[in-house]
């Protein structure tokens, strides 16, 4: 479920000559038994609210006097968001004859023609208020105090998101929240200005065009609506220069191609979208190379494995992302670790709508092409996944059935989009001429052509592979393997760190050996993919004056120089 929380105002709204109906009250009751959250957000003082509408246990929250101030009907507690304009002020309004004129906690509001005086009054006496209007009504409240804060305030009280949320509003003072939430609708009797900034105007006016929402909102979560919702997420631009953009909500995309190709470009490109945005995402991280990842919290390390139950209640707070560090799990117990944390993480999803992106960095090491998910390990509906692997093909073939979209990077993107279709089932596209360096966006929603890209550019340059390399597990296929004359040993490095420290325990005879041949720089060339250190590497190798000792402590130094010393 999407859409969490369906966020009303009152008059004009809800209420038509400040009533709501009873055909309008059974909407409202119908979407919380759909297990959705109800918020009212108002202008009006909640006082003045209680008397003229009795039915406030229908919300989890009420947002009052146009965002200053937090109710929740169930305790009957409120929260204060803004300090009360000083006494001095109502005085100076009253002495100058502005009426009607009310007073709320915080707010003070009077209607048309006094918004002049009550400028005036506020220049006079210095204030830092503002002025809000609301069809003909004027509204006095301290700087920064609207309904779009109001809203925040209780969504995070809830451990919900603005990005779960829907709202539905008339007049002025409503755009500040709408613009906030995720969908934005007006009724048909709302302002025109406000009408051209919201997503979609219902047919129905006040209380009608609420009824008319909820119905769409129970009956489907908006699907019909699903692809104009929400903050595009821009990864990049065509040959024209037009945007190429992914929606925030859909089914999985998968980032395939191969080493050095440019997955982590446009991988750190797509989170970077993601935190420009405010969504929360999670990504999993087999070779701790998300470390530095703004925004987001590391959970696990080397020496200790990320906690499930540490994520979640990490995660309950709306604007907290983080990263599990699997390096403290064996290689071979990934896919179960992973396999046991995605249920726990579509469970949160059912309750809140988040983790809005759960990213999945070397998918096929943890949903490998040999795994068979229970219907209760992969949902019935696999969304907002981002998978990269190198190789598409060892993926499970019952996630490559849901992917919706294919970003196939490197020199050669027709061949994995190639692999990929085979493996998943489907026809491949046709036959396509990509430029050099540009990714390709094959989205199988619509069928269209593949669509040639430049990735955008990460406004922050990460070393994402260096702890990777220095810490990481490689797997055995690019592991270096000190074996010695005649093969007699086989000592397996897994990354830089361990190489450094059998490096310093090998004899000389093993050591000479590999240096010789020049089997090290071999190494950092192929399988680490650093070409400026295998370079150095060479220099020590073609160097046959130095003894052992000499050669280690050299090599030690250019991997220390560049990965920070991972010994």
């Amino acid at each position: 479920m999407r859409y969490q929380v369906l966020a009303s105002d009152y008059d004009g709204t809800l209420a038509e000559d400040g009533r709501v109906d009873e055909p309008t009250i059974d909407g409202l009751e119908r979407v919380r038994r759909s297990g959705r959250k109800l918020v009212l957000v108002t202008g009006r003082v909640l006082e003045d609210l209680m008397r003229v509408f009795p039915r406030l246990d229908l919300f989890d929250v009420v947002v009052a006097e146009n965002g200053a101030l937090v109710h929740r009907p169930a305790t009957r507690e409120s929260r204060v968001l803004a300090e009360t304009p000083p006494a001095r002020f109502v005085d100076a309004l009253r002495a100058r004859g502005v009426a009607p004129l009310s007073t709320g906690r915080v707010i003070v509001a009077t209607w048309q023609p006094h918004e002049e005086m009550v400028l005036e009054v506020i220049r006079e006496l210095g204030l830092e208020l503002q002025v809000i209007f609301n069809k003909g009504a004027v509204m006095v409240l301290p700087s920064g105090a609207n309904k779009a804060v109001g809203l925040a305030t209780a969504l995070d009280d809830l451990s919900l998101s603005l990005h779960n949320a829907v709202g539905i509003g008339d007049a002025e003072n409503d755009h500040t929240f709408l613009s906030a939430c995720e969908c934005s609708v007006a009724v048909a009797n709302a302002l025109p200005a406000l009408k051209e900034r919201c997503d979609f105007v219902t047919a129905g006016d006040h209380g009608r065009g609420v009824q008319e929402l909820a119905a769409e909102l129970v009956d489907s979560d908006l699907a019909a609506r699903a692809e104009s919702l929400g903050r595009a997420l821009v990864v990049g631009e065509d040959g024209d220069g037009r945007p190429v953009r992914l929606p925030p909500y859909g089914p999985p995309v998968l980032v395939a191609g191969p080493s050095g190709g440019g997955k982590s470009t446009f991988a750190t490109a797509f989170l970077e979208q993601l935190a420009h945005h405010g969504y929360q995402f999670c990504i999993v991280d087999p070779e701790g190379d998300y470390h530095e990842i703004e925004s987001a919290t590391v959970l696990g390390d080397a020496n200790r494995p990320p906690g499930i139950d540490e994520a979640l209640e990490l995660l309950r707070r709306p604007s907290q992302s983080c990263v599990l560090n699997l390096l403290g799990i064996p290689l071979s117990d990934r896919p179960a670790f992973f396999s046991t944390l995605l249920p726990r993480f579509q469970e949160m999803r059912a309750h809140t709508g988040r983790p809005h992106w759960i990213f999945v960095d070397e998918a096929h090491h943890l949903l490998p092409a040999r795994w068979r998910p229970s219907p209760l390990t992969l949902p019935r509906e696999l969304v907002d996944l981002l998978l990269v692997t190198v190789h598409p093909e060892s993926i499970a073939p019952a996630v490559l059935a849901e992917v919706g979209a294919v970003v196939a990077v490197g020199d050669r993107p027709d061949v994995t989009l190639r692999r990929y279709a085979e493996a998943a089932g489907v026809e491949p596209p046709a036959s396509f001429a990509v430029a050099q360096g540009r990714a390709v966006l094959w989205s199988r929603a619509n069928d269209a052509a593949p669509i040639a890209f430049t990735v955008a550019a990460s406004r922050v340059e990460r070393r994402r592979h260096l702890r990777k390399y220095a810490a990481g597990d490689l797997g055995p296929d690019k592991s270096f393997y000190f074996r010695g004359p005649e093969g007699r040993l086989n000592l397996r490095a897994q990354n830089l760190q361990t190489f450094v420290q059998m490096a310093e325990g090998v004899d000389d005879e093993t050591w000479l050996h590999h240096l010789e041949r020049g089997h090290y720089s071999r190494w950092m060339r192929e399988a680490i993919k650093d070409d400026a250190l295998a370079d150095d590497v060479a220099r020590v190798e073609r160097d046959r004056g130095g003894d052992a000792a000499a050669s280690r402590a050299r090599i030690r130094a250019a991997i220390e120089q560049r990965y920070t010393a991972p010994a």
